[in-house]
C-alpha cells in the first residue's frame, strides 16, 4: 500500500511592519542572534537588537513582516539606498536595484518553509516597484544563510572580507512579465 507524506499548510499574511511591531519584531531578532550564538559560537550575527532600533529600521526601509495566526515569524528590509558593507563592483550593472536586510525567521519556524515565503514575497514587491534587481549579502560562515539564498534563486557574485567580517555576495535579477 503507498504512503503519502501530508504537509502542514502555512497560512502566512505579509504586510508592512508597523510601529506597534518593534518590541516583538526585537524579541525575534534577539531569539534569533541568540540561537546562532549558541549554536556557531560569538560572530557578528551575535549583536542585539532594540526596540528604538527596530523603529530606527522602518523609517529607513520598507520592513516586511510575516504573521502566523497573528504572531510574526519572519521579517525582512528593503532599501534602495545601498547598505555600508555591499561593493557594488560584484554585482550586475542595473539602474534600480533593492537591497535586502535584517531577515530573520522566527527560531521554531526556520526551516518549514517561511524564509523560502519572505524572499517570494520580496521578489513580487521587487516587480511592483519596479526594481531590476535585489541585492544582499551573508555572513561567510556556518552561521551564515549563503546556502539558503542560493536554494532560493539568489546567485553568488562575489566573497568580500569587510571590517574583518567575510561576506558573501548575492543577486537576483528581477523580470518583469
Amino acid at each position: 500500500m503507498g504512503g503519502f507524506e501530508l504537509s502542514a499548510r502555512m497560512d502566512l499574511i505579509f504586510e508592512t511592519a508597523a510601529e506597534g511591531d518593534a518590541t516583538e519584531l526585537a524579541e525575534l531578532r534577539n531569539n534569533v542572534a541568540n540561537k546562532l550564538s549558541e549554536k556557531f559560537g560569538k560572530g557578528p550575527w551575535s549583536g542585539g537588537c532594540t526596540e528604538k532600533g527596530v523603529l530606527y529600521g522602518m523609517r529607513t526601509s520598507s520592513m516586511l513582516v510575516a504573521r502566523e495566526n497573528g504572531k510574526i515569524v519572519g521579517t525582512l528590509s528593503l532599501h534602495t539606498k545601498k547598505p555600508w558593507a555591499i561593493d557594488l563592483a560584484y554585482f550586475t550593472k542595473v539602474s534600480k536595484p533593492l537591497y535586502l536586510t535584517a531577515m530573520f525567521v522566527a527560531v521554531e519556524r526556520q526551516g518549514t518553509g517561511v524564509g523560502r515565503r519572505l524572499l517570494e514575497e520580496a521578489v513580487e514587491i521587487a516587480r511592483a516597484w519596479p526594481v531590476e534587481a535585489i541585492r544582499l549579502d551573508a555572513y561567510d560562515a556556518k552561521a551564515g544563510a549563503g546556502e539558503f539564498y542560493a536554494k532560493c534563486g539568489f546567485r553568488e557574485v562575489g566573497r568580500v572580507k569587510y571590517k574583518e567580517v567575510r561576506l558573501r555576495y548575492f543577486e537576483r535579477i528581477i523580470n518583469h512579465g
